[in-house]
């Protein structure tokens, strides 16, 4: 197939810095482009070259600016071109106006949150007005399929789930060597160390970890955490280091990583803690945490239900409002280490069969390609 991705307008393909949506076309474009002709449109950076090819992918890179600019940027640069299909990431109206314009051509709408369908970016009238227009809504988890079809049950039949994965050649399990290696560059010793990993908002659960930290460290002392992120209220991160001193909780913070680097961040833990308080659609960090073969603590919480198997895969929190769920959890790791490296060896099995960016393409091009032969 010829398939063209679109790309949000904040942030360049591939990202330099991060970007969660950004990470996931790149690593599903270069994917596809291994069996289909794959072109991405992306806003243009001062590092990167108006067009990019790399194989059967190629990456055209277009003015920004706002979301007026782009989206006029994008119509101009898919004039007169043809494709088999046409995805949209995470922008129902400019799904909806490329539809308009695309005539016979399928356009299908990838949705990584509800972000864009809700206030205060859209109306659920406008939101359902675009996405009645497309021909596929492709849904990151079941948790966010179920969500959306019942925001907007006469688009429910053009959705279809198609789980994100990550690079498990490159988040993987590292041998001893390589961790006190790492752990040397970011000294970064002694302790049992606990690591978080994504945005440092409020939703997050950033304060409700912290406190849960402060009542494990009665039973494990050593207890260090590990926060790796970028802050979007400034200040917040302030807020967080006067809790953590105020409650005697050892906290690093490490920055934003780019991610390119990030696999190096995993190596640094023992356990990956995600305490998300409010609805997670997929939850990337935690597959690569398991990917990178580490026992994993996070709310069960959305998407995250169905990533880890309580139990088996990791731990999944249901009172995830309460640090002392956490803390109990966490204990729980520290303090057997045998029953922790079973459940990280079994995250990591998980990870490669399920959640591998092979795995996504692939069914996100059969997905795609039942459509154009016409079945559901």
């Amino acid at each position: 197939m010829k398939i063209l991705i679109v790309a949000p307008e904040q942030i360049p393909v591939p990202p330099l810095k991060g970007g969660s949506v950004e990470i996931c076309i790149y690593a599903i474009a270069r994917e596809l482009a291994k069996h289909h002709q794959v072109t991405v449109i992306s806003r243009t950076h001062p590092r990167y070259s108006q067009v990019t090819k790399r194989g059967a992918l190629t990456i055209k890179r277009v003015a920004s600016g706002s979301s007026d600019i782009y989206l006029k940027s994008v119509l101009r640069a898919i004039k007169g071109t043809s494709y088999d299909w046409i995805q949209v990431d995470n922008r129902p109206r400019y799904a909806a106006l490329i539809k308009r314009k695309a005539g016979k051509t399928p356009v299908s709408l990838f949705l990584h949150s509800l972000t864009f369908v809700q206030q205060p970016h859209a109306s659920r009238s406008n939101a359902a007005e675009w996405l009645a227009e497309v021909d596929r809504i492709i849904a990151n988890s079941a948790s966010l399929k179920k969500r959306l079809s019942a925001m907007f049950p006469t688009s429910r039949h053009k959705i279809k789930r198609v789980y994100l994965g990550t690079d498990v050649s490159r988040f993987r399990p590292a041998s001893a060597a390589e961790k006190a290696k790492i752990r040397r560059e970011m000294d970064v010793n002694g302790g049992f160390q606990v690591l978080f990993a994504g945005r440092i908002i409020r939703r997050k659960g950033i304060p409700v970890l912290i406190k849960a930290m402060h009542m494990a460290r009665k039973q494990v002392p050593g207890a260090k955490l590990l926060i790796a992120g970028s802050e979007h209220r400034k200040g917040y991160k302030a807020q967080l280091r006067r809790e953590a001193k105020r409650l005697s909780v050892p906290l690093r913070f490490l920055g934003n990583v780019p991610h390119g680097k990030v696999h190096h961040i995993y190596w640094l833990a023992d356990c990956f803690v995600c305490p998300s308080q409010k609805h997670e659609a997929f939850g990337l960090v935690n597959v690569e945490a398991m990917a990178s073969g580490l026992p994993v603590i996070a709310s069960a919480n959305g998407g995250i239900k169905e990533i880890i198997k309580h139990g088996r895969s990791g731990i999944a929190v249901k009172a995830y409002r309460r640090p002392q769920a956490f803390a109990k959890s966490i204990v729980a790791v520290a303090h057997n280490r045998a029953w922790a490296g079973k459940l990280a060896r079994q995250a990591r099995i998980d990870a490669v069969k399920r959640f591998s960016w092979q795995a996504t393409a692939r069914t996100l091009a059969a997905c795609y390609r039942k459509k154009r032969e016409g079945s559901s």
